[in-house]
């Protein structure tokens, strides 16, 4: 129990070890857990809404017969619903947060968010196929943890530039946006499998393409932010 356990937990715990390394002034540890508990604390409202929209929507479990099942599957009862609430957390958390006073914070906080999240669905997933759990854990380290953390940099990249920078409808929308069209392009490529093994293997084949080229993105997230802080600091120094 305890080596599935921790092979579920690890990933994110080093995605999160990974982006408070990156931070040029690290957050208040209270502020930090808050965040990751958040994040855990949506498990279960995005479990029954997740449930009621594919209720609503599909008459109960879906198996992908198309690409656009497979499409609606990802964006309709994944995507939209987890993103949503982990940006209806990540307000949570930044709303009265006296230490969000930089660029990077966004980030910082939305990863810890993202990631509370992605640990807890990971080890659903790990104990839920015990017969299996190496491949499972193995494949979800590699892909579907650090597919939540690109998932949250989006988010928190967004949040703080509306914030800081540009509180325009445009922005405010890729706040969420931007992490919903990732995340339901990656669960429609991972879906794909349930079509047939030839589009299942296409979409394999895509969707590790995709996950490199959303962390480069995400990386190039992270550096911008931390560049910007790096830019105004002589400023407020001054």
């Amino acid at each position: 129990m305890y080596v599935l356990l921790s092979a579920a937990l690890l990933p994110a715990a080093l995605l999160f070890l990974y982006i408070l390394r990156q931070d040029p002034q690290p957050e208040p540890p209270k502020e930090l857990i808050k965040a990751v508990l958040a994040g855990i604390g949506i498990c279960i409202p995005v479990i029954f809404v997740e449930g009621a929209v594919e209720a609503l929507l599909f008459g109960g479990e879906v198996q992908a017969g198309t690409l656009l099942d497979a499409g609606a599957q990802a964006f309709l009862v994944a995507a939209l619903p987890e993103e949503g609430f982990k940006l209806l957390a990540l307000w949570w958390v930044l709303r009265r947060n006296p230490y969000f006073d930089e660029h990077f914070d966004g980030i910082v906080y939305a990863v810890c968010v993202g990631l509370g999240f992605a640990a807890v669905e990971n080890v659903m997933y790990v104990f839920q196929n015990v017969d299996a759990w190496q491949s499972v854990a193995l494949s979800r380290a590699l892909l579907a943890v650090p597919g939540h953390y690109a998932f949250a940099v989006l988010m928190g990249y967004y949040y703080s530039i509306y914030h800081f920078v540009s509180r325009t409808p445009r922005t405010a929308a890729c706040v969420l946006l931007a992490p919903v069209l990732a995340h339901g392009i990656y669960d429609t490529l991972a879906f794909s499998s349930q079509i047939d093994a030839y589009i299942g293997s296409i979409g394999f084949v895509v969707l590790i393409y995709f996950c490199i080229k959303l962390q480069k993105i995400a990386q190039r997230k992270v550096t911008a932010q931390i560049q910007r802080d790096r830019d105004e600091q002589p400023f407020d120094q001054a």
